[in-house]
């Protein structure tokens, strides 16, 4: 009977209920001595308590049973996911990955949790002020199992194959060229259709916000209508042989045991909620006379630090856009940045580096480490004819950008195997035009 509906808003505050229980919402109030249909309420904080309005993030969950109703939580074992950045020497070099291998289901049955991969990251989430980028490929769906997060928020960046998020909120469908973000404590579950991939973002110490616009006015970037919330859906189902709840705290895994599926939210209200966003709706900022407007016109949410004007995390995208700038370079310049970027591909060709640069792969330039165009794509729009032209047309790349210097685990620089030794090579054959005496 459930058709996937979605509420539009950035940050609303929503009201929802499962229309099997109509009048599920306590009226007037948060926490009635009796509950509708004899629900349990239980709030879901997502800031302090005191914190100002326009930050304060909560959410009201009316719940069948709550979820306090679990067996004590043990150590389960992590696999890839590691906060550990000390465990190999720092890496200052330009550093590409191939695309990451997702593995064949009957040699290798992986689910969302399980086939988590810390590929880099910085801080630590007891101090409440990190990230880490994680890579996730699996082949099938979690099954009597969810996840929460006590660390911090989950940014999911599919590539590859779809994912059917159940959430206690309700369900959500993410495709390729979409992004959800699951919140800190909120608990979901993956169902994917076959071999799937994609990249998670996740900041400790901070919620994703849409960017100021400054300048820019009231309008444009990423507009508020477009990100969807999931409607109230609920289960109540007994699940005898052990229903697994996984935590991830402090960087480790747990796991608990109940005897019922945590998806029994029956209705819901509040501002603190998981949400998606199709990027094709961005409304693209670009230079129309000369030269290049900063990468920041293309941010799609912050995460922002303590310090004034610089991110802990940004999500900024490159979609398919005109380029008109007259007497320009127009590929991305050569840089040496005090951000970190790490670079993914979600479909296409990247315009700086049309080869070597994959969907499905990775690109990370460190804190000061140059970085720009290849020898071919430097040659080619040096002398390419300045007509209006469509960039990226067909393709989706996206950057995490970090204030933050990140350290790169063993398995992104050796495990995985899909380190490209042969990166620094893409500009070994850049040549010196230097003529003096010809301006």
């Amino acid at each position: 009977w459930f058709i996937l509906q979605y509420m539009s808003g950035f940050g609303n505050e929503h009201v929802s209920e499962d229309p099997r229980c109509p009048g599920a919402l306590p009226e007037g109030q948060n926490n009635p001595q009796v509950c509708p249909y004899g629900l349990y309420a239980e709030q879901l904080s997502g800031s302090a308590f005191t914190c100002p309005r326009p930050t304060n993030k909560r959410s009201w969950l009316y719940r069948i049973l709550p979820s306090v109703c679990h067996k004590p939580f043990k150590p389960l074992e992590e696999g890839r996911l590691t906060h550990s950045w000390d465990e190999i020497e720092p890496d200052p070099n330009q550093l590409r990955w191939k695309p990451f291998e997702i593995p064949k289901a009957p040699q290798n049955k992986l689910d969302f949790v399980s086939g988590l991969h810390t590929l880099c990251g910085a801080g630590e989430p007891r101090g409440r002020n990190g990230i880490a980028v994680h890579i996730f490929v699996c082949n099938t769906s979690m099954l009597d199992r969810c996840l929460y997060n006590s660390d911090g928020d989950f940014l999911i960046v599919p590539q590859q194959g779809k994912l059917l998020i159940t959430t206690e909120f309700g369900k959500m469908l993410v495709e390729p060229n979409e992004i959800c973000v699951i919140q800190q404590g909120m608990r979901f579950s993956v169902e994917v259709f076959g071999e799937t991939r994609g990249y998670i973002l996740e900041v400790y110490g901070a919620h994703f916000e849409l960017p100021d616009l400054g300048p820019i006015g009231a309008n444009g970037l990423a507009n508020p209508r477009d990100f969807l919330v999931p409607v109230a859906w609920y289960e109540d189902r007994q699940v005898p042989g052990g229903y697994t709840v996984i935590s991830k705290y402090q960087g480790k895994l747990f796991a608990a045991q109940q005897d019922f599926s945590p998806f029994n939210v029956v209705a819901w209200h509040g501002n603190y909620t998981p949400y998606k966003y199709h990027l094709e709706k961005f409304m693209v900022i670009n230079a129309v006379a000369f030269d290049h407007a900063d990468p920041s016109i293309f941010t799609v949410l912050t995460a922002k630090s303590t310090r004034p004007g610089v991110a802990l995390a940004d999500f900024v995208i490159f979609p398919p856009r005109w380029g008109v700038a007259n007497n320009t370079f127009r590929p991305p310049y050569y840089h040496r940045n005090c951000m970190s970027e790490f670079m993914g591909l979600i479909k296409g060709h990247y315009e700086a580096k049309e080869e070597g640069f994959q969907p499905g792969g990775a690109s990370l330039h460190s804190m000061m480490t140059p970085h720009g165009p290849d020898a071919d794509c430097f040659e080619k729009a040096s002398k390419a004819k300045l007509e209006p032209e469509r960039v990226a047309e067909g393709t989706m790349a996206f950057m995490f950008e970090s204030s933050l210097s990140l350290a790169v685990t063993k398995w992104g620089l050796q495990t995985s195997n899909r380190l490209d030794k042969n990166y620094y090579k893409c500009w070994e054959p850049l040549k010196s035009h230097f003529n003096p005496k010809c301006k």
